[in-house]
């Protein structure tokens, strides 16, 4: 491998990880604040994918306001599967939210398989070509992927780490009954998590279907990764999700040469397994919250 097919690797390890850092930090959220791992996160992300393709084929709309229809979509759809489902299960054994949400999952999978079919969709993109820098080439539909991602990161950092939105949620995060007796209406609160993780999930799946093609499955296939990164970085911790991401990614990028492409998923599993015996805490996570 030259450097130059090493660079162009990274390049497109770093752009991964930054569309998978998006479904990572809406588990981590979920996982932290409420305690359990959104396992319809995936499926989130191929709702709101559906979401954007079916605006922009009926609606006539460019990508860019269709994505932000589907992440309205997405994010209702996200809110109401808390209020429906598991708001009524807080309080009992993880593994109750756990198993509603692989049930949730296949529930949205199952309806999109059933109204859109099971043929792959396009978004409506012009052919560009690539830019040429003596042989690291990088496309501006990358470019593009990259940026908007990056931008809606910083956004959600800002909200976690700047406002009083993201200051009750880490004292929910940190203790939902001390949080509680200090006034914090946790109902408001929750919801506005759903509405934020649901529409993260949503652009995660546009800019996925961006770069490859949308199908009913594209989701599922990027929840492993997602929460691979996720346990990497450190549970509950939206830094350590981004870093995870951009780890794995980079990672399984650079291992392509020596595995093929198709054993980037393998290559997941293998993070997630070593993470879980070495280090169960990742890069920057607190033991503590997994309860």
């Amino acid at each position: 491998m030259t450097w130059i097919d090493f660079v162009n690797l990274l390049i497109n390890g770093l752009i991964e990880g930054l569309v998978v850092a998006l479904p990572a930090l809406a588990m981590t959220l979920v996982m932290g604040v409420n305690r359990f791992p959104n396992a319809a996160t995936g499926d989130m992300m191929t709702t709101g994918a559906y979401a954007a393709v079916a605006v922009q084929l009926l609606g006539g709309w460019p990508l860019w306001a269709a994505a932000l229809g589907s992440m309205v979509v997405t994010a209702l759809v996200s809110a109401g599967s808390y209020t429906l489902i598991f708001r009524k299960l807080a309080g009992r054994p993880m593994v109750s939210s756990m198993l509603a949400a692989i049930g949730l999952g296949f529930l949205l999978r199952s309806l999109i398989g059933f109204f859109a079919g099971h043929d792959q969709r396009t978004f409506d993109l012009p052919l560009v070509r690539a830019w040429n820098f003596g042989g690291i080439r990088i496309l501006p539909t990358d470019l593009a992927i990259a940026a908007v991602a990056a931008a809606c990161l910083l956004v959600v950092f800002v909200l976690i780490y700047r406002t009083s939105f993201g200051r009750q949620l880490r004292a929910v995060a940190d203790s939902a009954d001390l949080a509680r007796a200090s006034g914090i209406r946790a109902n408001g609160l929750m919801l506005s998590l759903w509405l934020l993780v649901g529409a993260l999930s949503s652009l995660g799946g546009v800019l996925l279907g961006m770069k490859a093609v949308v199908s009913p499955e594209m989701g599922w296939e990027s929840l492993i990764p997602a929460f691979a990164a996720m346990v990497l970085g450190g549970i509950g911790s939206p830094v350590g999700a981004v870093l995870g991401a951009l780890l794995l990614c980079v990672a399984q990028e650079l291992a392509v040469p020596l595995m093929g492409p198709s054993y980037k998923l393998v290559l997941s599993f293998v993070v997630l397994a070593l993470v879980l015996l070495v280090r169960p805490a990742g890069i920057m996570g607190r033991v503590q919250l997994v309860r």
